[in-house]
């Protein structure tokens, strides 16, 4: 059963993933008709919702919206790229902003549960390691027990970071990305902004059932 769970977890957090992958490079071709790159439209957004104080990026860590530093983060190809996927993806990140500006409570929950969760999966990893030393060493009736649970808490950290995430980002996609995009791109392209919203989007399902699964698996050792 355990090795099902992880075959398992595997198809979902990979094959989401390689189509995700498969539909952003889809639309990664040069469009002349396009008026900007994706870095040039963030920044037209950014001034158009008057977000002065929000920066925009170039990164090597991926596109993301940095919340502390307030800066909308674009890798190189997104940042410098006037294609669907540029201007799709950057329009997402500002979806971000949009949110954090307008105190969208399941965004600043996430940020403050992603440094907990970062630190409680990295414990949880540690902890399953060490159980069976810690338990020769301790020897404490329900020793190896307590250790696994501490374990699978931490675990479900990561796994209710995830789920939270989920809302935050359908709601910067779908909610705030697509409509603005319809203003900015030919009608003929909207179908293709969506799937590369879509297939955004399931790399975080993914990534949740995947956590659920991992959840669930350290539930049933626990349960032996």
């Amino acid at each position: 059963m355990i090795v099902l769970l992880i075959a398992l977890a595997l198809a979902i957090f990979l094959l989401p993933n390689l189509w995700a992958q498969w539909v952003l490079k889809r639309h990664t071709k040069g469009r002349d008709d396009y008026p900007g790159t994706g870095a040039e439209l963030a920044s037209h957004l950014l001034r158009r919702f008057d977000l002065k104080n929000v920066g925009v990026e170039v990164s090597e860590q991926g596109d993301h919206y940095d919340p502390i530093d307030r800066v909308v983060r674009l890798s190189p190809d997104h940042f410098n790229g006037r294609s669907l996927t540029a201007v799709t993806v950057a329009a997402h990140e500002v979806g971000h902003a949009l949110q954090h500006a307008e105190g969208y409570a399941p965004l600043i929950a996430r940020s403050r549960m992603v440094g907990v969760a970062q630190k409680a999966e990295k414990l949880g990893a540690l902890l399953m390691m060490a159980a069976p030393f810690l338990f020769l060493l301790t020897r404490l009736p329900g020793g190896l027990a307590a250790v696994i649970a501490v374990a699978v808490i931490s675990f479900g950290t990561a796994a209710v970071v995830h789920l939270v995430t989920l809302p935050v980002e359908f709601d910067a996609s779908f909610n705030r990305a697509l409509p603005l995009l319809k203003e900015y791109v030919p009608p003929s392209d909207m179908t293709g902004a969506r799937h590369v919203l879509t297939a955004c989007a399931f790399t975080y399902v993914a990534a949740s059932l995947a956590s659920i699964l991992n959840l669930g698996r350290w539930l049933m050792i626990l349960r032996r």
